[in-house]
């Protein structure tokens, strides 16, 4: 019987310091997409990451409203019913959180420890946001429009719930920006914000609002915490920096043969195996996926585009030689950007998109 090698190095994240018990209590209740399930076109609801700044609220929805107001010449409210009423589009939509990979970073930023999970795509039914606008009548001194969730905590010495803007003409964009209601064909889950969220294509997930009960629009930037305080590229606690947007462009690899319990490094039998991922980028459609095999590049196969807003599928036939190997994927979008082999750091561990690297023993 043939002794199975054992991985000398983990896979996992590595950091300078150990977690922090509220790093913990952030990883229970927040959770990643396995990896695997990059198999999937569209991700299950259960399967899909998830974020909760808060607590989730618990909302009636029969006595839920969304009220949409303040610069606008004609304040409006609508349950529930009367959104499903309206016109009926169904998007494919990845949406990655914007801390993902934070982990990887080092010196590791303290908060919500994702390695590479803080992903999902699923089809998003719901009606556009643009229409509503219209109706209202949103007045042309408007510079933002607000967007605002039933969760409500303390975060930065503030209470607040939580909150999010896109200027004006963002929130009227073509790229269709849905108020969502269903999730897979299915009415959203608590977590994913029922009865009503925002879904902004493109976009990373902290401007997706969930269990949306206002928009506003003001005549000033929106100022609040979430906008100015978090979710920015800053190079220490005193920087302004510049604001998290658009998804940078990543691939990732459905991890090959079966996992080390401990380390998720990987075992896979000698012979031809076929490597496969995702590869999405929310600024330009993805141009090319190449993957390496110790640190030779070959250029991977894409998979016909899955609608314009969706990640990419992508495979690649290796020829697996026993021993230990590291795998790793890359792409590049439309507008030439192209993943970085080492993270690039910041101080509150937004974007990183460093190519993804998988440990693998292959036996004979």
């Amino acid at each position: 019987m043939k002794t199975v090698p054992k991985p000398t190095t983990e896979s996992g994240a590595t950091t300078d310091v150990p977690l922090t018990a509220e790093e913990l209590q952030l990883a229970s209740r927040n959770h990643a997409m396995p990896l695997e399930m990059l198999a999937a076109d569209r991700t299950p609801a259960g399967m899909h990451y998830v974020l909760i700044h808060f607590d989730v609220p618990a909302i009636d929805a029969g006595a839920w409203r969304l009220r949409i107001g303040g610069a606008v010449r004609r304040p409006l409210e609508f349950t529930l019913a009367q959104l499903q009423a309206r016109e009926q589009r169904t998007l494919a939509v990845t949406l990655e959180c914007s801390g993902n990979g934070r982990s990887l970073l080092k010196p590791r930023p303290v908060s919500q420890p994702w390695i590479h999970g803080g992903i999902g795509t699923a089809d998003w039914t719901g009606t556009p946001l643009a229409p509503l606008l219209a109706e209202a009548g949103v007045e042309p001194e408007s510079v933002d429009m607000v967007f605002t969730g039933a969760d409500r905590g303390v975060q930065g010495d503030e209470e607040q719930n939580y909150a999010r803007s896109l200027n004006v003409s963002e929130s009227m964009s073509p790229d269709v920006l849905l108020l969502a209601y269903a999730m897979n064909g299915a009415p959203l889950p608590p977590q994913h914000g029922f009865p009503l969220r925002l879904v902004v294509p493109g976009w990373y997930g902290m401007a997706s609002v969930k269990w949306l009960t206002g928009i506003e629009a003001i005549t000033v930037p929106f100022t609040g915490f979430q906008q100015m305080s978090s979710y920015r590229y800053t190079s220490d606690e005193a920087d302004l920096g510049q604001p998290v947007t658009r998804m940078k462009v990543r691939a990732l690899m459905v991890p090959p043969g079966i996992p080390y319990f401990m380390t998720r490094d990987r075992l896979v039998n000698a012979g031809q195996v076929l490597l496969r991922g995702r590869a999405w980028s929310g600024r330009a459609p993805i141009r090319q996926v190449k993957v390496a095999v110790d640190g030779v590049w070959s250029e991977a196969q894409l998979d016909p585009p899955d609608g314009e807003f969706a990640w990419r599928g992508w495979t690649f036939r290796w020829q697996a030689e026993p021993g230990r190997h590291q795998l790793m994927c890359r792409a590049m979008d439309a507008l030439g950007q192209v993943q970085p082999l080492e993270p690039e750091w910041n101080y509150l561990g937004f974007g990183n998109n460093a190519v993804q690297k998988v440990q693998v023993t292959v036996r004979s």
